[in-house]
């Protein structure tokens, strides 16, 4: 069976943790949590990270820092998304606004943002499907003419970037994943960036259950105390020290991910140029990260089949999101603006086939010759 997911791993792992046990270091915020906060600074320019527990975790702790959001308040948001998006705004009483998605990136239509906007509306948070970058120039335009902060949910784009600058750090605040499923991976882990150095403190306080404790570690007061409210969003140092190991060789990784991602593309084009499916799209100023590869059956039906075929010829395939305004919570909490015209369409014709860092190019001309027998 060749699996659809196989969780990155880096050698240096074991000696990493190791090290945490011995040095008795193994809560958070020990040296592979600050080495990976500054690793991803680095890459990106972000002004500050935070490793947290979860990209769940970054959502809601970038939901916190938001001034005065609450009961009531709307934030804009694609519905072809993981629950966690909406989730982290639920939590603090606001009404999540669906909007339709470009069919062409499964982003959300930058076009359909501004008629959802209301007198309640605090924010809009762009998800960069597949690590594939949303239309941000023109979502940031939207956003300063309104005075709305941004919130990029960038759980799968870590290494992409939009015209030379890197996903996350565009909005206010940008969340990362590192989840097992995701590129480079901590188990359960995420990241918050902050744009604004002003904000720092108040997510140092969030993260550290409303204590002024970073402070203290760093030597800046003798004792912490509480200051705000908060929870607790810090990992373990051993996750860090996992996920530091695959940072080391994050080149390594995305190349190895891109290789395979371009090989699925040259090998099942003649498919698409035949019109038997549709495959990812990537904009001009988009460079993506591998994250995911996909193609478009023509509807439901044929997508089951699809799926079920490449079961049967032990290939581990499978579909994504259901759209959050169709489910029960959706209905409950949130509620979708104008047509949905692609969102239930596109979504119901999505199947994602394996890709992973260790994936083979014979493996992947395998799943392709199977993906082309079922179309013969």
């Amino acid at each position: 069976m060749i699996n659809f997911n196989v969780p990155p791993h880096a050698p240096k792992a074991y000696e990493y943790i190791q090290e945490c046990v011995r040095n008795q270091k193994i809560c958070g915020d020990g040296s592979y949590t600050k080495k990976c906060n500054e690793w991803i600074e680095r890459k990106t320019g972000t002004a500050k990270c935070l490793l947290t527990t979860s990209c769940t975790h970054a959502t809601e702790l970038a939901a916190l820092l938001l001034p005065g959001i609450g009961p009531g308040d709307e934030v804009i948001m694609p519905s072809f998304t993981f629950v966690s998006t909406a989730d982290a705004f639920v939590l603090r009483g606001a009404v999540p606004v669906f909007v339709d998605i470009r069919p062409d990136t499964m982003n959300i239509d930058e076009k359909r943002i501004e008629e959802a906007i209301t007198e309640r509306t605090k924010a809009i948070v762009p998800v960069h499907y597949a690590g594939v970058a949303c239309e941000m120039d023109t979502i940031m335009d939207i956003a300063k003419r309104h005075g709305l902060a941004v919130i990029e949910d960038a759980a799968q784009g870590i290494m992409a970037s939009y015209k030379g600058q890197a996903l996350g750090t565009f909005g206010n605040f940008g969340c990362f994943s590192f989840h097992e499923t995701k590129n480079y991976s901590m188990g359960e882990g995420g990241a918050l960036l902050i744009r604004d150095p002003k904000d720092v403190e108040e997510a140092e306080i969030i993260r550290e259950k409303g204590t002024n404790r970073s402070k203290y570690y760093r030597g800046q007061i003798d004792k912490y105390t509480w200051i705000n409210y908060g929870s607790s969003y810090l990992p373990s140092d051993m996750n860090a020290a996992y996920l530091y190991a695959q940072l080391e060789i994050a080149e390594e990784i995305n190349e190895s991910r891109l290789f395979c991602w371009n090989r699925y593309y040259e090998n099942l084009k003649p498919l698409a140029e035949a019109g038997k499916i549709e495959l990812p799209v990537v904009p001009e100023g988009c460079v993506h990260n591998g994250h995911m590869f996909y193609i478009k059956a023509a509807d439901l039906g044929e997508r089951t089949e699809l799926i079920d075929y490449l079961k049967k010829n032990d290939i581990h395939s499978v579909f994504h999101y259901i759209p959050l305004h169709t489910a029960p919570a959706g209905l409950k909490f949130g509620r979708f603006h104008g047509e949905d015209r692609y969102t239930t369409r596109e979504s119901e014709r999505l199947a994602r086939l394996p890709m992973y860092y260790g994936l083979t190019g014979e493996q992947v001309d395998y799943i392709c010759d199977t993906v082309k027998k079922f179309y013969a």
